[in-house]
C-alpha cells in the first residue's frame, strides 16, 4: 500500500510539473490564435514585442489596429471619435490579448459560441492599468461591460436602447473599474508594478526581453487552480487503476 501511494504521488507531481511547463508558452482555443506559439516577424506596430514569440498572425495584428476590423466588428467610436490616446490602450489590451504565449495561468473554458477559452483574473501592472483610465478619462461610454449586451442588429455594436453615452468617469469611476469590468473580469487591477515580476505588462520593449515570461511562470509554480486541477482530472482513471491492483 505504501509503495502504491509513493506511485500515486510521484505521478502527481510529474504530471503537475508538465502542466505548469506547458503553461508557460501556449496560446488560447480562441478565434483568431494561432494553434501554437511561434515567430511572426512582421508583427504590426503595437503588436510587434510578441514577434520572436506569438499566438496572433500577421493578418491579425494589422486588423488589431483598425477602428472597426473583421476580428470582431468591434467599433471604439460608438459614443464620439475616441482618441489616439485612449485607443492606444485598447490595441494594446487587443495586441496582448491575441498574441501573448503567456496567459496560460489565467486560461479558463469559455461558453462563447466564438471561442473555446478566455482569460480571467489576468493581475495586470498598475501603472498598465492606471494610465489606460488616465487616458481615457474624457471619453464617452454608454457601457462599463464591453463583452455583452450590445445591440448587433447593424452588423457591429451600437449602444443598446436605454443605454444612454455618459461621460469615462460616471461609468469608470476609479481605474480598478476600468480593468476588471470591462471585459467581464479578463483583468485583475493589483498595486504590483512593472519589472516586479508578479504582474502582466501590456507592452514592453522587446530589446529588454519579455517580462511576461517570468510572471507567467512565478504564477504557474503558485499552484493556481488550473495548474492543479487539470492533471488530476487527466489522471483520474489512472489512480483508480492504480488503487485497484
Amino acid at each position: 500500500m505504501a509503495a502504491r501511494w509513493l506511485w500515486l504521488n510521484l505521478l502527481g507531481v510529474l504530471a503537475v510539473a508538465a502542466v505548469q511547463e506547458s503553461l508557460l508558452n501556449m496560446c488560447m482555443n480562441a478565434k483568431h490564435h494561432k494553434e501554437k506559439p511561434g515567430l511572426e516577424d512582421a508583427l504590426h506596430n503595437q503588436c510587434s514585442p510578441w514577434k520572436n514569440n506569438s499566438c496572433c498572425t500577421t493578418n491579425t495584428s494589422q486588423e488589431a489596429h483598425n477602428d472597426e476590423s473583421y476580428l470582431y466588428n468591434f467599433n471604439w467610436n460608438h459614443c464620439g471619435i475616441m482618441s489616439k490616446e485612449c485607443k492606444k490602450h485598447f490595441i494594446q489590451d487587443t495586441c496582448l490579448y491575441e498574441c501573448s504565449p503567456n496567459l496560460g495561468p489565467w486560461i479558463n473554458l469559455a461558453d462563447n459560441s466564438w471561442r473555446k477559452e478566455r482569460i480571467l483574473n489576468v493581475p495586470l501592472c498598475k501603472e498598465d492599468c492606471e494610465q489606460w483610465w488616465e487616458d481615457c478619462k474624457d471619453q464617452m461610454t454608454c457601457k462599463e461591460n464591453w463583452h455583452k449586451g450590445w445591440d448587433w442588429s447593424r452588423g457591429s455594436n451600437r449602444c443598446p436602447l436605454g443605454s444612454p453615452c455618459r461621460p469615462w468617469t460616471l461609468v469608470f469611476p476609479e481605474p480598478k473599474d476600468l480593468c476588471e469590468k470591462i471585459w467581464s473580469s479578463s483583468y485583475q487591477y493589483t498595486t504590483f508594478r512593472r519589472g516586479s515580476g508578479r504582474c502582466i505588462q501590456m507592452w514592453f520593449d522587446p530589446t529588454q526581453g519579455n517580462p511576461n515570461v517570468a510572471v507567467a511562470k512565478y504564477y504557474s509554480r503558485a499552484g493556481r487552480d488550473l495548474a492543479v486541477g487539470l492533471p488530476l482530472t487527466l489522471l483520474f482513471p489512472v489512480l483508480l487503476f492504480l488503487l485497484s491492483v
